[in-house]
């Protein structure tokens, strides 16, 4: 079982990432640290800033605030990941496994104006996990089994006001990862990998934002993920079997991001966001001793997502949006963690329960692609057609004090 800390300043959870939950984005990430963004494909979220969580993409935002305010939410992922077409050791042909399932991401972000130019917050929230299980009877479980990754986010972070136009911010952002990665075959003699792992690492975020007008601001920021060192069980048949006193070595991707936002009228606003993500920096799972547990050879992805938001009236806010997800796997290709091109169809609401507090509701229909998956161990091999959608939906209550 291998246990990645994954966050990558993200959750998962932000949570707690993947209490068992399937990746929602390429590689491994997390998109689900809002009901907010969610509703709107996070097109804009470096710099909207209509609640508190807007801390969790971009810190420089916090000085938008002119009172302190808080969000707590929840976000579940309901996925249907399937491994069908599948020939294992050449000319074996396997049943249709379905391998997904349902998680629960919380999040909580409190924002605090010092005065009109400083601002700190606080939150906690995940920016990766992913979880996939075959039945114990699959036939090819040195390639399927167990995969659990498991992250929790805790961001501190400040923001200060230079000019009427220009804002920064950072902070740090401590992340907690666990994660289980078991792999069994019975003609190898039962379990030939199983990893039980935690750890905790230090990484940090950068942003900023410029305020063109009222009506017109953009953000960019960028998110430091350190390389997570994880202590636990660690087995490797191929290795020799125990490497207890070995750490797990976990390379998580940096982040980049801009955003802008233009209010068009008085009742709608058009918003967008690109994202960049080092997934090359993920090339394989080693030990700190250099035992390689697995080799992934990732590329780095690409989000670009475009929204809108439409205030119908003073208690109700429309939003919605779309996001293409660019796949993190290139040449290598899995079965434990599927993956592809991915696009979001969202859409949600704010209703104002009064002057100060604030309900949203974000929906997401995730569609991936087929791909076709290939993965050899030196001694036998499986081939088979993977699929990852996903059904995203959350609730958030804000409260501006």
């Amino acid at each position: 079982m291998y246990k990645k800390r994954l966050f990558t300043k993200t959750l998962m959870a932000t949570a707690v990432m993947l209490a068992s939950q399937q990746t929602l984005a390429a590689g491994f990430q997390l998109n689900s640290q809002s009901a907010t963004g969610l509703g709107r494909a996070f097109a804009g979220d470096a710099v909207i800033a209509d609640n508190a969580s807007v801390m969790s993409r971009n810190a420089a935002a916090m000085t938008l605030f002119n009172a302190p305010a808080m969000s707590l939410g929840l976000n579940v992922i309901d996925t249907d990941i399937t491994v069908k077409d599948t020939t294992y050791a050449s000319v074996l042909p396997l049943d249709d496994a379905q391998i997904g399932g349902t998680s629960y991401v919380p999040n909580l972000y409190y924002v605090h104006p010092v005065n009109d130019k400083l601002a700190l917050g606080a939150g906690i929230y995940s920016n990766f996990g992913t979880k996939t299980e075959f039945s114990s009877s699959y036939a090819a479980n040195e390639f399927g089994g167990l995969t659990d990754v498991k992250s929790l986010n805790l961001a501190l972070n400040a923001a200060y006001r230079l000019s009427p136009q220009w804002s920064i911010g950072g902070g740090l952002d401590i992340i907690y990862g666990q994660g289980e990665l078991k792999r069994s075959n019975p003609k190898f003699g039962g379990t030939v990998l199983d990893v039980d792992v935690d750890g905790t690492a230090v990484g940090f975020n950068l942003g900023t934002v410029y305020e063109l007008n009222d009506l017109n601001r953009f953000g960019l920021a960028y998110h430091y993920s350190p390389e997570l060192k994880a202590e636990g069980d660690i087995y490797l048949l191929p290795a020799g079997g125990n490497l207890n006193g070995q750490s797990l070595l976990m390379p998580l991707p940096d982040m980049v991001e801009f955003s802008g936002f233009h209010q068009l009228n008085s009742q709608f606003a058009v918003h967008y966001s690109v994202q960049w993500i080092e997934w090359s920096s993920f090339d394989a799972l080693k030990t700190n001793k250099g035992v390689t547990l697995n080799d992934y050879q990732w590329q780095d992805g690409w989000h670009y997502a475009i929204g809108g938001t439409y205030t119908v009236n003073a208690d109700w806010t429309l939003r919605a949006g779309y996001m293409y997800d660019t796949s993190a796997q290139d040449k290598k290709t899995s079965i434990s963690v599927p993956d592809s091109d991915r696009q979001w169809f969202s859409g949600g609401f704010s209703y104002n329960l009064d002057s100060k507090s604030t309900l949203d509701v974000g929906l997401t229909y995730l569609m991936g692609k087929d791909v076709n998956a290939s993965e050899t161990n030196g001694i036998t091999s499986v081939t088979a057609t993977t699929r990852a959608d996903a059904l995203l939906y959350g609730v958030q209550y804000s409260y501006s004090f």
